[in-house]
Order: structure tokens, then sequence, then C-alpha cells
């Protein structure tokens, strides 16, 4: 009874190897044929990268939210001072603007529109 399904388990058994090793991380061919100067080369980390990695390894458990910040409402105050440099924020922006449609105007004058391609 075994031995019949012994080929077909062989089978199964074997593409179950062949497709871990090729996802595995711990592949011992993959390995070997970059030992041998084939395949991708290992790169290291750069610094910039490492020194901005979180060395801590503490994790929030699954099924927890992170802890809510504290919004505090600003005073009046707080809120005109807001009002006033978004204000004179657009007022630069339109201005800007109103300067790059003057130049661009002004850049286009002598120029002719283009003329399509004859058939």
């Amino acid at each position: 009874m075994l031995s019949s399904r012994l080929p077909g388990l062989a089978a199964v058994l074997l593409v179950a190897l062949s497709a871990a090793a090729c996802s595995s991380d711990v592949n011992p061919m993959k390995a070997a044929m970059v030992g041998a100067g084939y395949g991708p080369k290992a790169v290291e980390t750069p610094d910039f990268v490492e020194t901005s990695r979180r060395r801590d390894s503490t994790y929030m458990p699954i099924g927890q939210d992170a802890a809510k910040p504290a919004i505090r409402a600003r005073n009046s105050t707080a809120q005109k001072s807001l009002e006033a440099d978004l204000e004179a924020a657009r007022t630069r922006n339109e201005a800007r603007g109103k300067i790059a449609e003057g130049a661009g105007k002004g850049i286009a004058k002598g120029l002719k529109p283009a003329v399509p391609p004859a058939e």
C-alpha cells in the first residue's frame, strides 16, 4: 500500500523542496552561485540608512491602537497669527504668479504659432 504511494509522495516532496529552496534566504545553491561570482552581489547598507534605523525592537502588539496625541485648540492670538501668515503667503504666491505670467507673455510676443506639417 505504501509502496504504491511512494512515487507520488516523492514527487510532491521534491516539488515542495524545490519551491522552498527558491524562495528561501538559506539556499545552498544560490550561495554557491554567488560565491562563484554569478548572481547578485551583496550590497552593504549605506551609512545614512544604518544610522536612521531605530535600534529598539519593541513593536506594538497586534490589535492595539497607538496612543492618540493630545490635540490642543489654538487660542485666539495664535489663530489670528496663523491666519495672517496664510494671507501673507497667499499674497506672495499671487504676486509671483503675476510676475511669471508677465514674463511668459513678454517672451511669447515674438513667437509664431506652430504650423502643422503638410500631408
